[in-house]
This record gives C-alpha cells, sequence and structure tokens, in this order.
C-alpha cells in the first residue's frame, strides 16, 4: 500500500480529521539513519505527525518543523513538512537501546526524557510563528495533543504508531489527527469520546487491514463523516550538491581556504537523509573564489 493522508470533516464540520499510512516512508527514514528500533519508533510517530500537520498548511511554499528536546538518551528530534506531503527528518542519536516499557512495548518515554516540544511554522512572514510547550510524556501523540489544546488553543486528539518486524524493519506505521472546532455541541464531544475508547491503538487497526478511510470512519461513527480528498505521503529531501555548494560558500573565504590549506577532500552529510557529499581541493578551490568578499577579511 502506498503512504497516504486522508482528510474529511464530520458532525456537519464540527470536527476536521487526518488520518495517514506511513509505512514506506518510516523504513525509508530509518534505512537512512540506520536507527534502533526504539528511535524509528519514536522517529516515525514523529514524521507521521510532521506529515499530516504539514498539510493543515495553506500555501505551497509554507513549511512546518517538529522538534523534541529530551534529557533522556535520545535527546531529540527534528522533522519538517511542506503542504504537499513531504517530510524528512531526523534523530540526534540514532542507536538508543532500552528495555521494553511496563506495557512490554518499545520506550519512546524513556528515550526522550523529559523536555520540550517546538511547533515552527514559516509561512513566508519575516518571523516564523513558534509555539513551545514541555513534553507531558515523550509519547509524542499525547504531547502533541496537550500541544493543540494549550498553543494553538484546538481540542484535539491525537494517535501516533509504529509497528515493528523482528528483523527491526518496519511493519506498519500511521497516524490520526481530530480536532474541534469552536462551539463543538456536546453531544458531538460526548459521541467522539466514546468512539476514541473502542481504539486500542493505530498499528493495530492497520494491522488488521484497516485503511485511513476506515480509521476514520471508526473512530468517528455516527458524526456523519465526509471524506474531502487524499494525498500522498513520503520522505523526500530536497538537499542535492549545489545546495551543498551555497552553504560551503556561505561560510567564507577565510574557511574554505583553511580545508583547502589542509590538501585533502571533505564530506558533507545531510543531517535529514545522511546523504554524503564529496568535495575535492580543487572543487573547494573553486568555491573560494566565488566566495570573494564573504567570510571575515
Amino acid at each position: 500500500m502506498k503512504d497516504y493522508i486522508v482528510r474529511a470533516t464530520a458532525a456537519g464540520a464540527q470536527i476536521r480529521a487526518f488520518a495517514a499510512t506511513t509505512r514506506n516512508l518510516v523504513e525509508e527514514a530509518r534505512r537512512a539513519h540506520n536507527t534502533s528500533p526504539v528511535m524509528t519508533a519514536a522517529l516515525g510517530r514523529l514524521l507521521t505527525a510532521g506529515a499530516m500537520m504539514g498539510v493543515m498548511l495553506k500555501g505551497e511554499k509554507d513549511l512546518l518543523t517538529l522538534q523534541i528536546r529530551g534529557e533522556g538518551p535520545g535527546r531529540g528530534l527534528t522533522v519538517t513538512a511542506d503542504s504537499l506531503g513531504r517530510v524528512k527528518g531526523y534523530p540526534l542519536a540514532a542507536d538508543v537501546i532500552l528495555p521494553a516499557n511496563p506495557q512490554g512495548k518499545l520506550d519512546v518515554s524513556g528515550a526522550m526524557g523529559a523536555g520540550t516540544l517546538s511547533v515552527i511554522r514559516d509561512m513566508g512572514m519575516k518571523e516564523p510563528y513558534v509555539g513551545q510547550t514541555p513534553l507531558q510524556t515523550g509519547e509524542i501523540a499525547e504531547d502533541l495533543t496537550y500541544y493543540f489544546a494549550t498553543s494553538e488553543q484546538v481540542p484535539s486528539s491525537v494517535g501516533l504508531g509504529v509497528l515493528m518486524e523482528r528483523d527491526n524493519t518496519v511493519k506498519q506505521a500511521g497516524g490520526f489527527i481530530l480536532q474541534l472546532m469552536p462551539d463543538t455541541e456536546e453531544a458531538v464531544i460526548a459521541r467522539l469520546e466514546k468512539n476514541l475508547t473502542w481504539v486500542s491503538s493505530v498499528t493495530s487497526l492497520l494491522e488488521k487491514g484497516n485503511t485511513p478511510e476506515q480509521i476514520l470512519q471508526l473512530l468517528l461513527e455516527g458524526l456523519d463523516v465526509e471524506f474531502s480528498d487524499t494525498l500522498e505521503t513520503g520522505f523526500f529531501c530536497n538537499c542535492n550538491k549545489s545546495r551543498v555548494e551555497k552553504a560551503l560558500i556561505s561560510i567564507g573565504r577565510e574557511e574554505l581556504q583553511e580545508m583547502i590549506d589542509e590538501g585533502q577532500e571533505i564530506e558533507v552529510n545531510c543531517q535529514f537523509c545522511n546523504r554524503h557529499y564529496l568535495f575535492s581541493v580543487e572543487e573547494l578551490g573553486n568555491l573560494c573564489g566565488r566566495a570573494k568578499g564573504l567570510g571575515k577579511k
């Protein structure tokens, strides 16, 4: 099954809803960063949330960044998404190994520890919008639920999940976001809360063969769900050698000359996708020429 996001409303547009299946993009991220199972789960959850929150953006050039910074061994995660369903991300520590939590599941909370969640929306204005809340559990879904309620004043329910195979590849991944619009009727809220008690986990629903559409139908049963659109989603990094060249030029002639004087090629890695870009001494010399007038004098 391809990765995709479905968008819907319910109860006469009193609820807006998103659901996604993201196994392929989470597996691609796992391969790119060689993450341990617990860090695959952590990064996969945040990537799934980022993909769904990204398609909430209105402008084609708008960007969303989700950052978790924690005191646990995982240290943190960064995810960036756009309005077209493209998402990328990386962990600060990829190889964390922890025992299972008391429920016998991957201990994402233990990997993150106490910390903060930041949501940064760059909508082409002079300054991006930044919202920040303390981590509530470190499990990510609950932390985003808290963020929406306190920072954006939008009562929400967020569900995120990643299920691993025995060989540590990704078996299932996906999630949902349900949000109440202002002045939602009490009867609608009560029915939604009742429906949510029927759902044990996102991955269990996916394991049973449910599609994102079917997951929303379950969550919004009795609330007249209406699907509006479907968008493909995927792990996408727009890095290339030309972009890396511009970044090297921006550091200025002095630092570039120091690299040249060492007489060895350098390797630059992209944090988001872990691609490697090599630059020979000759290439660095060309970049140094293009950097004329930049940097320290």
